[in-house]
C-alpha cells in the first residue's frame, strides 16, 4: 500500500499524458449534445470518487448530477427515464456487477454512457461507448490509493473538457501529489498516538466531503476503526454530541469557500477537548490542533482533493502496521467485490 501511494505522481502525469486528448475529443460531441443530467455510478472507494465528482461537475458544468442507486436497477428493476442524459460508470477493475448491470440498463435506456476504469478490456469498458483508462498501473494492496487519485484526475479532465477549458492547468496534480508525499515523515510521528483509537469522526465539506469518506473507508478496511464521515455542517446537526474529551477528530481544511466553517468546526472541537488532527496550509486552523498537518506550498479548494487525501493515505497504511495488522490484505476482503 505505502509502494502504491508513492507512486501516485508517476500514475498521475500518464493519466494525464495519455487521456487529455481523448477527453477532449469525447467533451466535444458531448457539449454538442447538451446532456440535461449526469449520472455517477460506483461503489466503494470508486463511490468517494463519484462524491467528489458529483461536486465538481456540478461547479464546473451547471449540469445537475445524480449518484445513481443500483439496486434501483438490480432488485427493483426500475430504470429511470435518461433520455438526453450522460451516465459515467467507475470502477478500478471495471467487473463490479451491479455497476455494470446498471450501465448496461442505462444504455438502453438511451443514455450516453462513459466508463473510467484502471482496465481497458473490462466488462465496463465494453458496455460504455467510450471509456477513459487510468494508467496507475497493477494495483495489488486490497485498499485503493493510486486508482482513487486517478479517479479525481479523469474526473477533473472531464469537468475541465465540458466547459470547453484548456487541460493545461491540471499539469499542476502531479506535482501537488510529490509534495504531499513529503508529509509522510510528520505521519510516521503521528501514528502511535491513534493505536488504540478504535473510533472517530472524519470531516470535509464541499469538494474534500469525498475526503473524509475516503479516510474513513481506509481506516475500516485496513485499522478495523469505526470512522464516521461527515460534512462540517452535518456534524453541527446532531453527531456532535458524540465528541467528548480526547475522542479523535481528522479534518481537511483547504483554503477557499469551505474554510470558514471549517475553522469554526475545529474551533467548537477544541472547545469540547476532542483530539483533532487537521491537514491545511492555514496557520489560522492549523494553531487549534492537537496535531496540526501542515500542507505546503498552498493549495486551494479546487485542486485540494488529490494533495490532501494523501496524508490520509499515509496515515491508514502506517497506522495499520502499528495496530500490528497488514494494510495489504485486511481481513475478509478481496481486490474486486461483486454484489448485485
Amino acid at each position: 500500500m505505502l509502494r502504491e501511494i508513492r507512486e501516485q505522481p508517476a500514475a498521475l502525469a500518464r493519466t494525464l499524458r495519455a487521456e487529455r486528448g481523448h477527453v477532449v475529443e469525447v467533451a466535444r460531441g458531448l457539449r454538442a449534445r447538451a446532456p440535461r443530467l449526469l449520472v455517477l455510478v460506483a461503489r466503494g472507494t470508486s463511490d468517494n470518487a463519484a462524491v467528489f465528482g458529483r461536486y465538481l461537475l456540478e461547479i464546473a458544468t451547471g449540469i445537475p448530477v445524480s449518484l445513481a442507486a443500483p439496486s434501483v436497477h438490480t432488485l427493483y428493476r426500475r430504470t429511470p427515464a435518461l433520455e438526453e442524459s450522460l451516465v459515467l460508470g467507475i470502477s478500478q477493475s471495471g467487473e463490479g456487477v451491479d455497476i455494470n448491470r446498471v450501465l448496461a440498463s442505462c444504455r438502453r435506456a438511451g443514455a450516453t454512457v462513459l466508463a473510467i476504469t484502471n482496465t481497458a478490456g473490462s466488462t465496463m469498458a465494453g458496455i460504455a461507448h467510450e471509456t477513459f483508462v487510468t494508467r496507475a498501473g497493477p494495483e495489488r494492496s486490497v485498499a485503493a490509493t493510486k486508482t482513487y487519485s486517478c479517479q479525481l484526475l479523469a474526473l477533473y479532465m472531464l469537468a475541465a473538457a465540458l466547459r470547453g477549458e484548456s487541460l493545461d492547468r491540471l499539469e499542476r496534480i502531479p506535482e501537488d501529489a510529490e509534495r504531499a508525499l513529503a508529509l509522510e515523515g510528520r505521519i510516521e510521528e503521528l501514528v502511535e498516538r491513534y493505536r488504540f483509537m478504535d473510533r472517530c469522526v472524519v470531516v470535509g465539506r464541499g469538494l474534500n466531503y469525498a475526503t473524509a469518506h475516503e479516510l474513513a473507508i481506509k481506516l475500516m478496511e485496513t485499522c478495523y476503526v469505526v470512522a464516521e464521515p461527515f460534512s462540517s455542517a452535518d456534524l453541527a446537526h446532531g453527531p456532535v454530541a458524540l465528541i467528548e474529551r480526547h475522542f479523535p477528530a481528522f479534518l481537511f481544511a483547504p483554503p477557499g469557500p469551505t474554510f470558514a466553517g471549517m475553522k469554526a468546526t475545529a474551533g467548537r472541537l477544541r472547545q469540547l477537548g476532542a483530539d483533532t488532527l487537521i491537514v491545511s496550509s492555514e496557520p489560522a486552523i492549523l494553531r487549534l490542533a492537537s496535531c496540526p498537518v501542515r500542507i505546503a506550498p498552498r493549495v486551494d479548494d479546487f485542486f485540494s482533493p488529490i494533495p490532501y487525501v494523501i496524508p490520509g493515505q499515509i496515515l491508514t497504511a502506517r497506522l495499520a502496521v502499528e495496530k500490528g495488522l497488514s494494510p495489504d490484505r485486511p481481513r475478509s476482503l478481496s481486490k474486486v467485490t461483486r454484489t448485485v
